[in-house]
């Protein structure tokens, strides 16, 4: 269907929907697709018979849905979530598998069987699956131990004592869902890589206590771990990238370049030049790379598998304007899924059959805006005040005429060692229809564009990833296409710290700021980590190094909810009552000071939803609170 403008902008709830497929997966034998998702928050599990009519489906009910993935050809794996209330103002997000047959009925529930388990706090990473037949699942999970605990989500108190367990690998039955133990962690273990036998080839420990991240190796025909490298925080266990098995090797970056080096010898070979947001396309079934995705605007592929490549490459030339991801295929590689999209098109999932010369498409993520004319993103890049160059995608309104200046809203991304893409982003193109230019700056200390470029946002919450953004909107000023005296920061998590600071450093830059689920005061940030995880492990050793809290007057100094009678602009707060990332206690504090202050300010609070709007209802109340908002403070006209 070609685009078309509307008479006026689709409403919120077309932009706020949970995606109608959040992800799908091909059986081995190519002959069934597994579809997750749905047309309301009631998740399904939809089985595709490619060669017979019908279409099974599994109602899953008002969870979170995951991921899928094939256990043989006769089971796949649904990965779901929920939250479980642990008291007043506590809550934990439970991530589980159940175990669908081809008929659509469930089958099995994973560790029904281990009392251990329930204790788990967060998720059971799926780590392999054995190709023989009967095909098994291993599991990332708990077992009890005798001595001191040392993973951070394993430190879950019962009856005022410490529940001591370690992480263990559990090989799974998808039939009965019970499973039994077959290796089992030190106290420090966090997590395998494994074969597709189910034998562990890589480990990965963190020292909670000295802060330490080791990666050990053990190869075909070893029976010991033999280390392979140190680091000492989370970023350096970021540059192990997999384990591949026809090498029996890892891949790792090494002076910011891609290299494979063999576990038996240590052998290393180059893989790769690498390049920003470096990722593996990686091959289930052969537990192999089969490409390296680079790229700063959209993913570029080198194919290390050009029997892949090529299929890529027919999708590629298909989809001209859009980026193009592989999702799995059948083991002989005669039928492929792929993922479409661009940040002006809604992402279309679809099979691509070889033999035939066949793409059908599976599903849309947005049905309702098909047919949408949506706004052109570009890619620009311009210098901060220090000279550092900054990337940044901008969005502009569907028709808009140049040199309009339009009112613009800043919209950074969360992390903030994270980064925007070359995909939809609903928020993004909700203001865009409201007929606001959108400025998503790459700002320093994002993720993707080397580690030095990263680490130059320690230490600068505050300080020069603040002004990195005030610089975007000098450079868009300049094109003509933006006003910037009309200028409103939103954003999330880091994105709604980074628009309260924006509001209380820099007064004088923003006409308004909302703020979701963003951080007001960053040493109660720490304290709340603290309580949560302990005040000496690594995660909270990351976000002070992050802060940069040696020089502790910056916590205070850069913490929006210390400021507010610096504030000039009227401030929006939205937050889930079930969010244990940022605790909905930082919105509460704003607004007391805010009201304190006499500053005007409007609370939301989103009923039953976490950190990440995994809602469509509170994704449409969030949307239609921001346009509400903005239409008082930045009107268009």
């Amino acid at each position: 269907m070609a685009a078309q403008a509307w008479a006026a902008p689709p409403p919120a709830s077309a932009f706020g929907r949970v995606p109608a497929v959040v992800d799908a997966a091909i059986s081995p034998n190519g002959q069934r697709i597994a579809i997750l998702g749905g047309l309301s928050d009631q998740r399904i599990v939809s089985i595709a018979t490619v060669d017979q009519p019908g279409l099974p489906v599994l109602q899953l009910g008002g969870v979170e849905g995951v991921r899928l993935r094939w256990a043989g050809d006769d089971f796949v794996v649904a990965s779901i979530a929920y939250w479980r209330d642990a008291g007043p103002r506590t809550a934990y997000r439970i991530e589980r598998h159940i175990a669908v047959g081809p008929d659509g009925k469930a089958v099995s529930r994973f560790f029904d069987n281990l009392s251990a388990s329930q204790y788990l706090v967060g998720g059971q990473p799926i780590i392999g699956v054995t190709g023989a037949s009967p095909a098994r699942v291993l599991i990332n999970d708990l077992a009890d131990n005798g001595g001191p605990m040392g993973g951070q989500d394993t430190r879950i108190k019962r009856k005022g004592v410490e529940n001591v367990s370690v992480r263990a690998i559990w090989s799974i039955d998808p039939a009965t869902g019970k499973g039994k133990m077959t290796e089992r962690g030190n106290p420090d273990t966090n997590n395998w890589d494994v074969d597709l036998a189910g034998e562990p080839r890589v480990r990965t420990d963190v020292d909670e206590i000295n802060h330490r991240v080791s990666l050990f190796g053990r190869a075909k025909g070893k029976s010991q771990w033999s280390p392979l490298w140190q680091g000492t925080s989370a970023e350096d266990d970021a540059n192990y990238y997999g384990y591949s098995e026809p090498d029996d090797a890892i891949y790792v970056l090494q002076n910011e370049k891609l290299v494979r080096k063999r576990l038996a010898d240590g052998a290393v070979e180059a893989v790769s030049d690498g390049g920003p947001s470096l990722r593996l396309v990686w091959d289930e079934h052969r537990n192999a790379a089969a490409g390296v995705a680079f790229g700063a605007e959209r993913p570029t592929i080198q194919w290390l598998d050009p029997e892949v490549g090529a299929a890529h490459g027919v999708l590629a030339r298909a989809f001209k304007t859009q980026s193009v991801e592989l999702e799995g295929w059948s083991k002989d590689r005669t039928r492929f899924l792929a993922r479409a999209s661009s940040p002006g098109s809604p992402a279309v999932w679809y099979l691509y059959d070889r033999a035939r010369k066949e793409v059908s498409p599976l599903g849309e993520e947005y049905p309702e805006l098909k047919g949408v004319k949506f706004g052109p993103t570009r890619w620009i890049t311009y210098k901060a005040r220090d000279g550092l160059e900054i990337p940044a995608y901008v969005t502009l309104p569907p028709d808009a005429q140049p040199g309009a200046k339009l009112p613009l809203i800043v919209f950074p991304h969360g992390g903030p060692a994270a980064r925007d893409t070359f995909d939809f982003d609903f928020m993004a193109q909700f203001f865009a229809s409201r007929g606001y230019a959108v400025l998503q700056p790459q700002f320093r200390g994002s993720w993707g564009f080397g580690h030095g470029f990263e680490d130059a946002g320690k230490g600068e919450w505050g300080g020069k990833m603040q002004t990195d953004l005030l610089d975007g909107v000098v450079a868009l000023a300049a094109s003509g296409d933006i006003d910037p005296t009309r200028v409103c920061i939103v954003g999330a998590s880091f994105g709604g710290y980074a628009a309260l600071a924006g509001a209380a450093l820099h007064p004088e830059a923003y006409r308004c700021a909302a703020s979701i689920a963003g951080i007001a005061d960053l040493g109660q940030f720490l304290i709340d980590e603290g309580r949560l995880y302990g005040r000496e492990g690594a995660g909270v050793e990351y976000w002070r190094t992050e802060l940069g809290v040696a020089d502790r007057g910056k916590l205070e100094a850069w913490s929006p909810a210390r400021h507010v009678t610096d504030i000039r602009a009227p401030i929006l707060l939205i937050h889930g009552d079930k969010d244990t990332v940022v605790l909905p206690s930082q919105s509460q504090l704003m607004a007391d000071r805010l009201k304190g202050a006499g500053k005007p300010y409007e609370l939301v609070v989103l009923a039953g939803e976490n950190h990440y709007l995994t809602k469509s209802a509170t994704r449409t109340q969030t949307l239609e609170a921001l346009e509400t908002f903005l239409a008082k403070n930045l009107p268009v006209n």
